[in-house]
């Protein structure tokens, strides 16, 4: 990859940059396929290959080092840092693949935005770091629709945007971690949004109101929500089968309470959401889609706690 030019004060175009993406998951895989759509070459690493990528045109590195080695930026879509952490060094590390070019790499994972600083410093010079988490769930990585919060050198947020944006939105927000802060803050209120829409539909529900009629009616009001129209029916029908799973919000919460705490900021609906989703993953439910509050209030009812 070409470094910034001098002449032009710009990266080259984002096709002329090798791209890579780390993480196949729930939404790296369908974000794989849109940076593939829109590019000649996309090569991929994950624990196991996804045999419908590769099909598709996508190339397939076997390890952090042939990933590196492949390409000039790499999205990394893993759960959280240490996952990064564990391939970094090594005879098939990410760094060895680097090889002291001038390197991309966009944090995708929703992680501390003071550990991604930290992470940051560690790396040789010429390896820059922008944290990109992404908001929309699995139906916006599907759809490309994507709000993707961008922190980093202006630089560097501005060359991710250019690669990022088959995906969906791209902002920069702010310096580096400032785009985990953002979806500390998405989470926050996504946490307070599924647990109200769970317990207002067991409410209604056990009041001999139709949950269906219920929220059709005050979809279209104040209570209405991308939210709410992206788990309406599971709410409804009572289905939370795995999809954004309840468990990662445990995660998410933990980050935005170290970001109140470092900024010294007194939430009181912060502790409650914590609390409540705490209980859900020790009652067995972390596994489940976030819809799942709708059986956490139910079974706290049946229990009488």
């Amino acid at each position: 990859m070409t470094p910034l030019d001098e002449e032009t004060g710009s990266f080259p175009p984002s096709e002329d940059t090798r791209l890579g993406v780390w993480g196949l998951g729930a939404m790296g895989e369908p974000m794989a396929r849109h940076l593939l759509a829109a590019r000649d070459s996309l090569t991929v690493h994950a624990r196991r290959e996804r045999h419908g990528l590769t099909a598709a045109g996508a190339r397939w590195a076997p390890t952090a080092r042939e990933l590196a080695a492949a390409t000039d930026a790499v999205l990394v879509m893993l759960p959280d840092l240490p996952q990064l952490e564990e391939h970094l060094d090594g005879p098939d590390g990410l760094l060895a693949g680097v090889e002291g070019r001038d390197y991309l790499v966009m944090i995708g994972s929703t992680s501390s935005p003071v550990g991604v600083r930290e992470f940051a410093e560690r790396l040789p010079d010429g390896i820059r770091v922008v944290d990109c988490p992404v908001s929309g769930g699995e139906d916006g990585a599907k759809a490309g629709t994507l709000s993707i919060m961008l922190g980093g050198e202006p630089a560097d947020a501005e060359q991710a945007a250019a690669l990022l944006a088959p995906c969906g939105r791209p902002v920069r927000l702010g310096p580096l971690g400032a785009g985990e802060v953002a979806k500390a803050c998405n989470q926050m209120v996504v946490a307070a949004t599924i647990l109200a829409l769970g317990e207002a539909t067991e409410l209604a529900a056990r009041s001999g109101v139709d949950p269906a009629a219920l929220w059709e009616l005050l979809g279209g009001g104040y209570a209405g929500s991308n939210l709410l129209q992206s788990r309406h029916q599971k709410l409804v029908e009572g289905d939370d089968s795995p999809s954004g799973i309840a468990g990662y919000m445990v995660k998410d919460l933990r980050f935005a309470a170290d970001i109140a705490q470092a900024t010294q900021t007194r939430p009181a609906l912060l502790p409650a959401l914590r609390s409540a989703f705490d209980e859900i993953v020790d009652r067995g439910l972390g596994e489940r889609d976030i819809a799942v509050t709708r059986r956490f209030t139910a079974e706290r009812s049946a229990n009488g706690r």
